[in-house]
């Protein structure tokens, strides 16, 4: 099975509206991604980072205010001119590909719209059996409300590549998969050839997103998965990464920077995200770190990487339980807010911005602090205890 930023189980994924997203527990979710781009709160993208989780079954009963929208101020072409005394994320004249977007419901999506806001031309890539739908809702107009951003304008998409990144080339690919009707019409969609046709397209980039992960017994728990299912959750969601960097990375400009998402399941335990996933997870933050040094002296290009929040994407219903997550972290983290999208695309863009030319290696928490918590607050043991809530 293929990790992409739109299927299966990705752990990253959730839908971004055309400003930032207001969470609707009733909306239609997205796959399994980082970071996935995300599982849990990350089937796929999206990510519940906790210390104690309730029940899959459980129910919070939170009275969560309505998130107000805002807009994220970004340079971007067409954007009104700003005082001379104001930072500002600009990535004008920069290409970004950012490999795991198949719909419009996802975390990759959602730094695509933040990197085109802050003026960066976006190239994706997208698990093969979904090229055909993704490219058939784009013309059709389906994505449009999707694509709107901060000035009014529409996030342009100047090419999409059909990626499998469990491949790293053709050779690697099995028979059955190359007879599969659903890759039928399609060619050059493992990770040297992308990367060899972008180069051949473009010449270069400057900003590479993996947003990807896929666990096909993700559901398991550990000690019920596999050899061959946790072997397969770390392939696609961890070391499809290693090979992105691995082959991009002689034709991403010095100064450039590369971006994973990631989960908490890395470093605490969540029951629920199992079949490997929560061991790929680690092995990317580990990774993060290691590539961040061989690609930082070989070629100047920065690594980090996202650890987003639980966000109701369909990559996360996945797992089945993401609502309950999504309450749990409203209930128990330091802001009581809900989680949007674009606060990881955001996040995204100024790590590719050059305001963040000195971070490399880094983990960056998205999650409204949930990953400070050491324990559930909504506990009955915390029942005397007099803790503030947004409502006091």
């Amino acid at each position: 099975m293929m990790a992409i930023g739109a299927s299966a189980l990705q752990t990253t994924l959730t839908r971004p509206s055309v400003f930032l997203t207001q969470r609707n527990l009733g909306v239609t979710m997205a796959s399994f991604v980082h970071e996935s781009d995300r599982s849990l709160s990350s089937k796929l993208s999206s990510s519940s980072h906790v210390s104690s989780v309730p029940n899959a079954n459980q129910r919070f009963i939170t009275n969560r205010p309505r998130i107000q929208k805002f807009v994220t101020k970004s340079m971007s072409e067409g954007s009104e001119s700003k005082s001379t005394s104001q930072l500002s994320i600009d990535l004008r004249g920069k290409r970004a590909f950012i490999a795991g977007v198949a719909d419009d419901n996802g975390y990759g999506w959602a730094i695509a719209k933040s990197l085109a806001a802050a003026g960066a031309e976006i190239l994706v890539g997208t698990w093969v059996p979904a090229l055909n739908i993704f490219e058939m809702s784009l013309r059709r107009g389906k994505f449009d409300a999707s694509r709107v951003l901060p000035d009014g304008s529409l996030m342009e998409i100047t090419k999409v590549y059909p990626l499998d990144a469990v491949f790293d080339n053709l050779e690697e690919v099995p028979e059955d998969i190359k007879a599969n009707k659903r890759y039928a019409g399609a060619s050059n969609w493992t990770v040297q050839e992308v990367a060899e046709l972008v180069k051949k397209d473009f010449g270069s980039i400057d900003i590479l997103v993996h947003s990807l992960a896929n666990g096909p017994e993700v559901t398991k728990p550990l000690l019920e998965t596999s050899r061959k299912g946790y072997l397969a959750a770390v392939s696609a969601s961890s070391y499809s990464f290693v090979s992105l960097l691995k082959h991009f990375l002689p034709i991403m400009n010095p100064g450039g920077s590369s971006i994973s998402l990631t989960y908490i399941a890395s470093e605490r335990i969540i029951p629920g995200y199992g079949g490997g996933m929560s061991s790929a997870k680690a092995a990317l933050e580990s990774d993060t770190k290691v590539l961040a040094f061989e690609a930082g002296r070989k070629n100047k290009i920065r690594v980090n990487t996202i650890s987003a929040g639980p966000l109701g994407s369909r990559a996360a219903k996945a797992i089945g339980f993401i609502d309950t997550m999504i309450d749990y972290s409203f209930a128990n983290a330091p802001l009581q807010k809900e989680l949007s999208a674009d606060e990881v695309g955001n996040t995204a863009a100024f790590l590719a911005s050059p305001l963040a030319s000195a971070i490399t290696g880094a983990l960056i928490y998205v999650d409204n602090g949930l990953n400070a918590m050491g324990v559930g607050v909504d506990s009955p043991c915390f029942k005397d205890l007099n803790i503030p809530t947004s409502e006091n």
